[in-house]
């Protein structure tokens, strides 16, 4: 009897050995990409954080075949891109993608900790998402790279879809009219020699309205010729045509008519996507430091410039043609002419900032070298028609560049070598 449980006690030993020396597939190759593989792991992983992702939103997926299909596709497409990348030797650092979760978690009103947090309390693993968030800045730095110079952009590309942007933006944009009919009355040239001196009278601070009252023989003369606030297809044909690219303050004339000459105001609008941007205009003298100026040479012969200046024995303009190391304004006299100032370099612009018009700065050090700059004049311009233009050229750049990496991306996959194996890992 002990015998038997001897034996008995053998052979499950060594059956249980057996078991444990048989090998345990940890994960299996899936697709093969030149000379890369795709897991099965990579597979599912992405099926669950699609899946995850749908539900969250409350979108309807495919079936689990057709969204297989789906996945390994998009995952085909990364391999061959971060290929292409590590040949390239194109690599994302720690710090790099650091600040880029940064900035992710600042636009989210969070901490980097919190996103952190926020990720972990489905489920996902932090380290697994922060390589994920490192693989898509690695795939759009190589597109850029190498889709970016495929994408051609013209002029009458700009000017047509402006055209539509405007268009677009009128059919919401309501003015607000002042109008002045000075009429024949029999004598054409007569007429046009008093909207002449209408004219003159209100562009030299008239009031519109009382001007209006006075001399306008319109339909809204008794109203100081107010016709109120009205969208492009309410006013006129002949107030729809001015107005298109009016802005507030404007005023339009004299416009002949079988009526008389009219002379339109715009009081205001609404509606209307205007762009405002401050400019500065300013002048300055840079020093650039090298083995023959020294940082402390730079600074004290700027000082001794402002001291002349300030004493009225030198003229700065002449000190900057003689002097400066920026050749662009040098020929000036150092006038840098009118700009946004977020143009500059952050010591420039906020130096400017500090300055009165009219006023000098002390030398202070930029990282293109030490300056004096004198702010020459403030002013608010109308940047909207740049604007327009700035947001057509990236509407038309981005509809081109997904154009363009679809169509470099079916160029490498037609070069590349790729077979997607069953479960077991024999070739399909």
């Amino acid at each position: 009897m002990i015998l038997r449980q001897l034996l008995m006690g053998a052979m499950a030993a060594l059956m249980f050995g057996q078991a444990l020396a048989q090998p345990q597939p940890l994960d299996e190759v899936a697709v093969l990409v030149n000379d890369g593989v795709i897991l099965k792991s990579e597979i599912d992983e992405r099926m669950t954080s699609v899946k995850r992702g749908a539900l969250q939103a409350g979108q309807q997926l495919p079936s689990d075949a057709a969204l297989r299909t789906q996945v390994i596709d998009r995952l085909i497409a990364e391999s061959l891109q971060l290929q292409m990348a590590e040949r390239m030797g194109l690599v994302i650092s720690d710090i790099q993608l650091d600040q880029t979760l940064e900035n992710m978690a600042r636009e989210q009103g969070m901490t980097l900790q919190g996103l952190r947090q926020e990720i972990e309390s489905d489920g996902t693993n932090y380290a697994a998402y922060r390589e994920q968030i490192r693989r898509e800045i690695t795939i759009g730095q190589v597109q850029r790279i190498q889709v970016q110079r495929r994408v051609q952009i013209s002029p009458q590309e700009i000017n047509t879809l402006v055209e539509m942007i405007n268009e677009q933006g009128l059919q919401d944009a309501e003015f607000h009219v002042g109008h002045i009919l000075i009429d024949f009355g029999g004598d054409e040239t007569a007429a046009r020699g008093r909207a002449d001196k209408v004219l003159e009278l209100l562009e030299g601070g008239a009031d519109f309205a009382q001007t209006a009252l006075a001399a306008s023989s319109g339909p809204k003369a008794l109203e100081g010729g107010d016709w109120g606030f009205m969208n492009i297809n309410e006013m006129p044909t002949l107030f729809a045509e001015v107005v298109k690219d009016a802005k507030k303050g404007d005023i339009i004339g004299p416009i002949k008519s079988g009526a008389g000459f009219h002379i339109i105001t715009i009081y205001d609008t609404r509606g209307q996507e205007v762009q405002e941007v401050a400019e500065v205009n300013a002048r300055h003298i840079l020093l650039k430091p090298s083995p023959i100026l020294s940082e402390d040479m730079a600074k004290t012969l700027l000082d001794e410039f402002m001291a002349d200046v300030k004493d009225g024995k030198a003229d700065f303009g002449e000190l900057a043609r003689e002097h400066s190391d920026d050749p662009g304004s040098a020929a000036r006299g150092g006038d840098l002419g009118w700009a946004d100032p977020n143009m500059y370099v952050p010591a420039f612009r906020d130096t400017l900032a500090r300055l009165k018009v009219g006023e000098y700065s002390e030398p202070f050090r930029s990282s293109h070298g030490w300056h004096v700059v004198q702010l020459l004049d403030r002013r608010i311009t109308d940047a909207t028609d740049q604007a327009n233009s700035d947001r057509a050229y990236q509407l038309l750049f981005r509809r081109k560049f997904g154009e363009q990496v679809n169509a470099w991306q079916e160029e490498m996959r037609a070069a590349a070598y790729i077979e997607v194996l069953d479960r077991s890992g024999r070739r399909s």
